[in-house]
């Protein structure tokens, strides 16, 4: 009984240590409030003073205060009240749609109003996918954010409301395997459009568009890059399931996903980013809010992240990464190389993609070469593909970021007892652990032979076999690397060669890597993928890959039929 206790206080304390007391995102939601002098700004200030019972009739409302203030920027597009008076009109309009559970995508709506009688839709890309009838739609200025993972907001002026879409009762995965997830979170902007009486709703993608053609002008298209990812954060709270993926990972085997955060364009570099020991994507939720307020960035690159359970051993998870790789370019043959972003564990994986095996790793663990390896196919099959591996010819560049390439002690301590006591080995790999166990030299740190089958905490032991002979692996020519390493807070012990510092996690030892096209010592704690410095240093490397220092050209206007032309 008092084993039982220990181990359940020390697994508390362990989740306590990985969760820390970090709240990643919290939100307040409320109705802006609207002062205005102007036509528009009148009738939005009545409207909302004087709310009308009937949806149909306050959203008339909205619509003529939106009309009004379009055809004042018709005649001067400088006019900035009256484009703060049209997106605050739209904005409206969404929020009593969103209340009103009306479905004008599906069938267009009557709005009676002051002026007239209005006929509003909505336009949507067909998609299957993207219905409208599956998504919450909701206007992002309603929601205030704060939290570990949220930094200031990050918006972008022009014309449109900023809302947030997000998935509901719906799987859009079952459309397209490589969507954000189950749960759709994503930051639109929605113009209004007039001809005659009716009123047309399109909404652009601020992460595909930066500018629009609205009546005889072309505005910025307004964004919001940090509200969707706020709000994810807020709702899903995945600091609980991260948890959960590094204690019981068999509970989630089949949860390890390659995805993109936004819709494929050929035209612009995948940024693939992959997360370290006890995080998941949410963790690369400040640097993906600072580098899409980028114009540069957005131009050039799309973010996709791989997620998976971290308990497993990283080696076995760069395996699935590898077999996830060629599924995406199966889908997506024409993209372009990736440039890859591994942070601690996740610089661990990023190596792999890097490196040809041969047959050094298997060598290094079993006496005879696979043909003649007596494991079942199922072992086989398994040891095989997370042994012997070729780096990826579809990665153009690598950036580690507090990268634990050659383990930490900190798995040999306190952090590895948890490891061997509370994780053990997954189940679901526990025979094929056995089969490795019968079959494998001893280790030659120790001679000790395996036990079971190597959890993640294991593989971040430095005298663990793979990391030590990976190691000794030269990283394959021709594809440049940077490596960002914290000093927490010091910036680095800069008089000494080599640097002895540390981020508290990992040692200087264990990110360095001779080669570097860059290596820059950050002021952070392990998390240098948050840090100010660290995601400059990554906006740096990704201006230097695509031969820029700065400047920006915006992609070409996005285009409204004539028929949905501003009065």
């Amino acid at each position: 009984m008092k084993t039982s206790t220990s181990l359940r206080l020390a697994a508390a304390c362990l989740a306590l240590a990985l969760a820390g007391c970090e709240t990643y995102s919290t939100f307040s939601e409320r109705q802006p409030s609207y002062h205005s002098d102007t036509p528009a700004g009148a009738m939005i200030v009545h409207a909302m003073r004087h709310p009308l019972k009937a949806p149909e009739a306050q959203m008339g409302c909205y619509i003529d205060a939106a009309s009004t203030a379009a055809a004042i920027l018709d005649k001067n597009p400088a006019d900035k009240d009256a484009l703060k008076d049209y997106n605050f009109a739209v904005s409206r309009l969404f929020e009593v749609l969103h209340e009103s559970g009306l479905e004008p995508w599906k069938t267009p709506v009557k709005c009676p109003a002051a002026s007239g009688e209005w006929t509003f839709s909505v336009v949507g890309d067909g998609k299957p996918e993207h219905d409208p009838s599956h998504y919450r739609i909701v206007p992002a200025d309603r929601f205030q954010f704060k939290g570990k993972l949220i930094t200031d907001r990050t918006v972008k002026e022009g014309l449109g409301a900023t809302v947030i879409i997000s998935s509901k009762d719906f799987d859009p995965t079952k459309f397209d395997p490589f969507i954000q997830g189950k749960n759709v979170y994503y930051g639109v902007t929605e113009t209004l459009h007039f001809k005659g009486r009716n009123c047309i709703a399109y909404y652009l993608d601020p992460l595909a568009t930066e500018d629009v053609k609205f009546g005889n002008h072309t505005y910025p298209v307004a964004a919001d890059f940090i509200a969707p990812i706020a709000l994810a954060l807020a709702e899903l709270k995945p600091r609980k399931k991260e948890i959960e993926r590094f204690f019981s990972p068999a509970d989630f085997a089949n949860s390890s996903r390659l995805a993109r955060m936004q819709p494929y364009d050929p035209k612009k570099i995948p940024l693939l980013v992959i997360h370290g020991l006890g995080d998941s994507q949410a963790t690369w939720a400040p640097m993906i809010e600072a580098l899409r307020g980028d114009p540069v960035i957005r131009q050039n690159y799309q973010t996709w992240f791989y997620s998976y359970p971290t308990g497993y051993p990283y080696p076995l998870m760069a395996a699935i990464l590898r077999e996830k790789m060629d599924a995406i370019d199966a889908a997506y043959p024409g993209h372009k190389p990736i440039v890859v972003v591994g942070h601690s564990m996740g610089g661990m994986i990023a190596r792999e993609l890097m490196t040809d095996s041969g047959l050094t790793i298997w060598n290094s663990f079993f006496p005879t070469p696979p043909e003649k390896t007596p494991l079942s196919p199922e072992a086989k099959a398994l040891v095989t593909k997370t042994l012997i591996f070729k780096h990826r010819t579809d990665i153009s560049r690598v950036i580690y970021m507090s990268a634990s390439l050659r383990g930490a002690y900190l798995a040999t301590g306190f952090l590895g007892n948890l490891g061997e006591n509370i994780i053990g080995s997954p189940p679901d790999l526990s025979k094929v652990g056995k089969e490795m166990a019968m079959l494998m030299k001893p280790r030659p740190a120790d001679g000790k032979k395996l036990k079971r089958a190597p959890n993640s905490i294991d593989a971040l032991d430095p005298n663990n076999r793979f990391v030590t002979t990976i190691d000794t692996i030269p990283l394959v020519k021709g594809i440049p690397y940077h490596s960002v390493i914290a000093d927490r807070g010091k910036g680095g012990n800069k008089d000494k060669t080599p640097p002895q510092s540390s981020d508290g996690i990992v040692p200087y030892w264990s990110s360095h890597l001779d080669g570097a096209q860059s290596e820059v010592i950050v002021p952070s704690d392990h998390w240098s993928n948050r840090s100010p410095q660290g995601i400059a240093e990554v906006r740096r490397i990704l201006y230097q890959h695509i031969g820029r220092t700065g400047s920006s050209t915006a992609p070409k206007a996005a285009l409204i039929p004539k028929t949905a032309s501003a009065q």
